[in-house]
């Protein structure tokens, strides 16, 4: 974009949206566990819904399952068919039953720092919940002074309280930012537990491989590391780090079919990105971007440095991409085999048709909320998070197909 004017992304900090812009206008927004297939729905509130959406799969039913939800970031099915959802801010984990009732918060939670991107944030499901009780929750930890970081952290889950809570990882250094966090966790398949942070405003700090800012970090369930770690044993570098070059992972979802995992984030003044991580590699920030910096200055496009690794898809304007899910359930079957993305300035619903690795259609659907979470319900029905002081949890399924 070479306008003379140039939009900052709309965020949201302590509860307040912060617009700027540089230049003459007005600012505008730039830049789920197996568990039974025969499960019920949750019951949607009695008298509450949003109107439908038209998508070109047809018109869509929404429904509101739970609301006054405080800034709602990550929901999880348990197996008997609740949810298991974190709210940022004031950070709470709560229960939500398949009738929409929300529990009281669950106790047990450590000091959290609570401000700007920061708060009660990712939220994983062990593989084996049903035998060892174990969730995990990452968060951002209060340091030293105002300084403050990501962590993980492992409990089990009792009806209303955590026990043996323990931090299995911390991002370090901790930055007097109340930026970039990252958050979103993800199991793989072989049991290790993938990790998205942030950059935390600090870009001179992510090419570094001794320190964990701007790293895609894998890590095994106790918090040690992996034995085929790419870094593990190389002298001077974090051996938690898959992968590097990342300015702020929302997004982590694991392939249904490949066991591969996928990656959004967000970029700066443009150029959020769709990746496939793989070990070692270099995904450019802040070296490259198909953005420019928040004050206008260019960054080098990908393609000059072709040593470091593209996206598979960018976008310019931004969506501001949070959660992402794959999608194979009975409540929408055209969007079977998609890759859904939660939007957040974009205040919609992404939906990316793939052939293989590679995407071949893009729909945004307009939701007229941010769109913090989305996954899929026992019930086959797509749910997903509005990112609002009063959220809510929407359910959506297909009411009348396209007959065209």
């Amino acid at each position: 974009m070479l306008r003379m004017t140039f939009w900052i992304r709309r965020r949201w900090f302590g509860g307040a949206l912060a617009a700027a812009a540089i230049g003459l206008g007005a600012a505008q927004a730039p830049a789920a566990e197996a568990v039974p297939a025969n499960q019920a729905a949750p019951a949607a509130q009695a008298d509450a819904g949003h109107k439908p959406i038209f998508a070109a799969a047809g018109k869509i039913r929404v429904e509101v399952v739970a609301g006054n939800l405080s800034y709602p970031w990550s929901l999880k099915f348990l197996p008997d068919g609740s949810m298991l959802v974190t709210e940022k801010q004031p950070p709470a984990l709560v229960r939500v039953s398949k009738a929409g009732e929300v529990s009281p918060p669950i106790k047990g939670l450590p000091p959290i720092f609570a401000d700007g991107n920061g708060g009660l944030l990712g939220l994983a499901l062990d593989p084996h919940l049903a035998d060892n009780h174990l969730i995990y929750l990452a968060y951002s930890e209060p340091g030293n002074g105002t300084t403050s970081g990501l962590a993980v952290a492992r409990a089990q889950l009792g009806e209303d309280s955590l026990s043996g809570f323990t931090v299995i990882f911390r991002q370090t250094p901790k930055i007097d930012d109340i930026r970039n966090f990252g958050g979103r966790i993800a199991f793989a398949r072989d049991g290790t537990l993938f990790v998205g942070t942030g950059d935390r405003f600090r870009q001179d700090l992510v090419q570094d491989r001794s320190n964990t800012i701007g790293k895609l970090i894998r890590i095994n369930t106790d918090g040690s590391i992996p034995g085929d770690n790419p870094f593990l044993g190389q002298s001077g570098v974090d051996p938690a780090i898959f992968s590097l070059g990342h300015r702020n992972i929302e997004g982590l979802a694991i392939h249904p079919s490949t066991g591969r995992l996928w990656e959004a984030e967000l970029g700066p003044f443009g150029g959020d990105e769709l990746n496939l991580p793989e070990p070692t590699r270099n995904y450019g920030w802040p070296l490259v971007s198909w953005g420019r910096q928040y004050e206008g200055q260019a960054i080098p496009r990908p393609t000059t440095k072709p040593y470091l690794t593209d996206a598979i898809f960018h976008w310019t304007p931004v969506i501001s991409p949070s959660g992402i899910a794959f999608y194979d359930g009975a409540g929408i079957p055209p969007w079977d085999g998609n890759l859904l993305i939660g939007g957040l300035s974009s205040t919609a619903l992404v939906r990316l048709t793939l052939d293989g690795e590679r995407v071949t259609s893009e729909e945004k659907i307009d939701m007229g909320a941010r769109i913090r979470d989305v996954g899929q319900g026992p019930d086959g029905a797509l749910y997903l998070l509005t990112d609002q002081p009063d959220g809510e949890i929407l359910r959506l399924t297909l009411e009348e197909p396209d007959e065209k």
